[in-house]
């Protein structure tokens, strides 16, 4: 604007006559700036309105993005308020299985002092009793002092007014009636004894049938038999997914920690668990259910859960021991020796509960001990005990018979109750009535219908091919098969096998019986060879100095292998 001026002022000055010119030049310059002005101030006009815009869209950018910020945050907050609520109620739920875990720890050890009280309460008043009767017998002792003594003075005269009238002192004439008593026993002892064995020939059979019968009837408890495999139930099929997990790392971790194979097939909602030990089998199902339960499935809840349940189970073990213990209303016994016991509830025979079993036993043999008026605590305690080593026979070497008697050696028990454990089987002779009850009792308990699984057809077959066994071999004249097969009797022939080769013998069908036959155990190998020899002896009356009789004489010779069964 300044230099279109000094030009219209310059063109001015320089003459008039281009004043019009000017004029007019300077009015359409003014006419150009004005509409240019116009124009500035229009494009000015619209940037401020697009800025306007601009502003608006960004104030509202921001408020959506700051409704969108308190919405993401209360949604976060609504998450965070429901994981709380989760683990709460989870934190819940233990704290609950907890509480009634120790409610009835807490249930039974009232209940055992509750016991504990009264058996105290009983022994006071028992105690009670006893000094009153105490007291009466030292009076009657000291009034039969007093009799004993004016019984001694007067026997003293007696005797020497005795001597004087019989001419005999008091010796001689006690070795005279005793003589007369002596023989006068003898003569009645042998009458006495021919009737009693006449009688016993007579009665005994149908006697033991009685008792076995009493025995039986007083003791007839239910029985189950046990499996190999134990069926753990799911809430639906997506379940066995999760068991497996991802590549499969929860089962293996599950059986890995178990020992026990899971077995997940097509079978709807059901896994099942295998394994010849019935202790991991138990823990696994147990852990198994309470994961389940739980819902939380991995390797390291797996290993925590399974070392819980170990816990349990261990307790568990504790508890049957002790009311086995109870039930037999047998004290004493070394808590080790009780824990062993109670993993008897665990082990089976043939599919008989082997804890079963022995508290049978025990009964049985309780029953007739005391219809034969013999030791009924040593019959019952060596019944429950008598295969207290099949607890631990997959632990130790050797057999059940000869682990339970070690186990008993080592925690002190009586020398009665050991020799009636180490005779069950016929290992050892029984010395003892009670060692031959708990025999008759575990053959019984054993044998009655149901017990256990193995039929007759099966035992019959395994008895003849132990037989079969033994009389392949050259010398042999004929077997036995005896114990339920525990042991076999090989009669040879003395002409074809010597002394030395009774030994070899007894080997060679102990390696063959444990390479071919299947049979849980040990079979004891007894090879015998008899030779008899007969002398005759001719007696005259002119002949002098010939023997009076020859002895017939008998020699066995016997070698024993053993048999691990297959």
């Amino acid at each position: 604007m300044t230099s279109i001026t000094t030009q219209l002022l310059a063109v001015l000055s320089g003459g008039a006559i281009a004043g019009i010119a000017v004029a007019a030049l300077a009015l359409g310059l003014a006419a150009g700036v004005a509409g240019y002005m116009y124009y500035y101030k229009h494009k000015v006009g619209t940037a401020k309105s697009e800025a306007d815009k601009v502003k608006a869209e960004a104030a509202k950018i921001i408020e959506e993005a700051k409704v969108e910020a308190k919405t993401a945050r209360k949604e976060a907050l609504l998450e965070a308020k429901e994981e709380e609520h989760r683990l709460r109620a989870e934190i819940d739920k233990e704290a609950k299985e907890r509480k009634a875990e120790y409610q009835k720890t807490e249930q039974r050890l009232q209940s055992k002092e509750s016991y504990l009280d009264k058996k105290d309460d009983a022994l006071d008043k028992k105690q009670e009793q006893l000094e009153v009767q105490k007291k009466q017998l030292q009076s009657k002792e000291e009034e039969l002092q007093n009799i004993e003594d004016k019984l001694k003075n007067s026997q003293f005269l007696l005797e020497k007014e005795l001597e004087r009238i019989s001419g005999m002192t008091r010796d001689e004439a006690k070795q005279q009636l005793m003589d007369a008593l002596i023989d006068s026993a003898k003569k009645d002892a042998v009458q006495t004894a021919k009737q009693i064995e006449a009688e016993a020939k007579e009665n005994a059979e149908k006697k033991a049938q009685n008792i076995i019968s009493l025995a039986i009837q007083r003791c007839a408890a239910d029985h189950t038999t046990d499996t190999t495999v134990s069926v753990v139930a799911l809430p639906n099929d997506e379940m066995k997914g999760r068991i497996i997990g991802r590549v499969g790392r929860n089962i293996r971790a599950l059986e890995s920690a178990t020992g026990v194979d899971l077995i997940i097939d097509d079978t709807p909602d059901v896994v099942t668990l295998s394994g010849f030990d019935p202790v991991r089998r138990e823990i696994a199902r147990i852990t198994l259910e309470k994961l389940i339960q739980d819902g939380r499935i991995h390797p390291a809840r797996i290993e925590e859960m399974v070392d819980k349940v170990k816990k349990e189970v261990d307790g568990l073990i504790k508890e049957a021991g002790e009311n086995a213990v109870f039930e037999c209303g047998i004290y004493g016994i070394h808590p080790e020796l009780i824990k062993i016991l109670g993993k008897l509830k665990y082990r089976t025979s043939y599919g008989q509960n082997v804890l079963q079993h022995s508290l049978e036993v025990a009964f049985l043999a309780g029953v007739m001990a005391s219809e034969l008026g013999a030791d009924v605590k040593v019959a019952k305690r060596a019944g429950l005990l008598h295969d207290i080593g099949k607890a631990v026979d997959h632990e130790i070497e050797g057999t059940h018979v000869q682990i339970g008697v070690d186990l008993l050696k080592k925690y002190k028990e009586s020398a009665a109750v050991i020799h009636a454990v180490a005779a069950h089987h016929g290992d050892i002779e029984a010395t003892s009535v009670e060692a031959v009850l708990v025999q008759a009792a575990d053959a019984i308990s054993s044998a009655r219908p149901g017990a256990r699984r193995e039929s007759l057809e099966n035992y019959v077959k395994r008895i003849e091919k132990l037989e079969t066994i033994a009389n392949s071999f050259n010398g042999v004249e004929q077997s036995y098969a005896i114990q339920a097969g525990r042991e076999i009797r090989v009669m040879v022939k003395p002409e074809v096998v010597d002394d030395t080769t009774t030994v070899f013998l007894a080997k060679e069908i102990a390696n063959k019986l444990e390479a071919e036959l299947e049979y849980p155990g040990q079979i004891k190998v007894t090879v015998v060879r008899e030779i008899r020899s007969v002398g005759k002896a001719v007696c005259a009356q002119q002949q002098r100095h010939l023997p009076q009789s020859v002895a017939d004489s008998a020699e066995q010779f016997a070698g024993v292998g053993l048999c691990a069964g297959v």
